[in-house]
């Protein structure tokens, strides 16, 4: 059958469900689920014979849109706000999945920067974070401990305002894809390049490993979620410079809706970032290398496997057609 067939004899039975999925009074979830059933056939057969079809893409995130709709109308023990970090927003990963990718891949290259301009000026790190932090970074150094600086104040104290900040910085590599992701990609950039030439500068000093240790026992958690963050602001830009078959405005508002929930998705993880640089980074010198090691692996993982992983188990879910047939 040509693509063209195909579309013209199915569109209506897409759009009744697309009807289905605005409709916020679901009466009739086994309609809904009969309909998915038919779209995940229809969805198969397109990846079959029109590989390269748009209607790929089209079907893939009604079919998704479709999901959610029927997950939120079966009946659950669990609450609505595990939900959202159970199903909602691994499914939204998934989807904008690319903006994730292209997000780390900016991380990297800024932080390269960094660490190569670092390497190229030795007045380079002073001129980013100032002379007294380096000078007393180097004294902590002299001294035997390089990560003295994480336990200059007390334990809640450090926890909170290191919370507090890190919010501050999600918050604005989220708003500022409001000016077209120019704002997202600047906030990312200073704090790349500040990462980048502050690992140089412990490289140079032969204290790398010790930094290592300390700084990614937090660092883990709190940069994966910033750079989680930065995807969210690109997908707010991408919506106003792409609005697709949208209105502008339209495109707008679910661009800041879907960004919004991938923010708020990073919050766990910015706190217990902000949890571990208060109370474990700073005895990170006098820990054994099994502890230190085994905690950046554990939360690296966790975040890595919820962002990367987790959600294409979710969107697999979404064929397991038996399942959702007797939902």
């Amino acid at each position: 059958m040509r693509e063209v067939a195909f579309i013209k004899q199915n569109k209506e039975k897409w759009l009744s469900l697309e009807n289905s999925i605005s409709d916020n009074n679901l009466n009739n979830p086994d309609k809904l689920a009969s309909q998915y059933i038919h779209l995940m056939n229809d969805l198969a057969y397109a990846q079959t014979y029109y590989p390269k079809s748009k209607v790929i893409t089209y079907l893939n995130q009604l079919a998704v849109k479709a999901y959610q709709k029927i997950y939120k109308s079966r009946r659950q023990d669990t609450s609505r706000i595990f939900s959202f970090w159970r199903t909602e927003v691994p499914l939204i990963c998934y989807q904008y999945r690319k903006f994730i990718y292209v997000a780390f891949i900016i991380f990297f290259a800024f932080t390269f920067i960094g660490a190569i301009s670092a390497a190229n000026n030795a007045e380079f790190l002073r001129s980013i974070v100032g002379d007294q932090y380096v000078d007393e970074t180097i004294s902590n150094i002299e001294s035997g401990n390089p990560m003295a600086i994480y336990g200059d104040s007390s334990n809640w104290g450090s926890f909170i305002g290191i919370t507090i900040n890190n919010l501050r910085v999600g918050l604005l590599a989220f708003a500022g894809g409001i000016l077209l992701g120019l704002g997202t990609l600047w906030v990312m950039f200073k704090n790349c390049i500040m990462l980048g030439s502050f690992q140089y500068f412990f490289y140079e000093k032969q204290v790398f490993w010790e930094s290592v240790r300390g700084i990614w026992i937090h660092g883990s958690m709190e940069i994966f979620a910033i750079v989680i963050e930065c995807a969210a602001g690109l997908i707010l830009g991408a919506s106003i410079l792409f609005p697709a078959t949208h209105s502008r405005y339209t495109s707008f508002k679910m661009g800041a809706k879907t960004g919004i929930k991938i923010l708020i998705s990073t919050f766990p993880f910015t706190f217990s970032a902000g949890f571990l640089e208060g109370f474990i980074t700073r005895y990170s010198n006098i820990m054994p290398n099994w502890l230190s090691v085994g905690i950046i692996l554990s939360t690296l993982s966790i975040i890595s496997y919820y962002y990367l992983v987790y959600p294409y188990k979710v969107q697999k879910q979404i064929t397991q057609i038996p399942d959702l047939a007797t939902a």
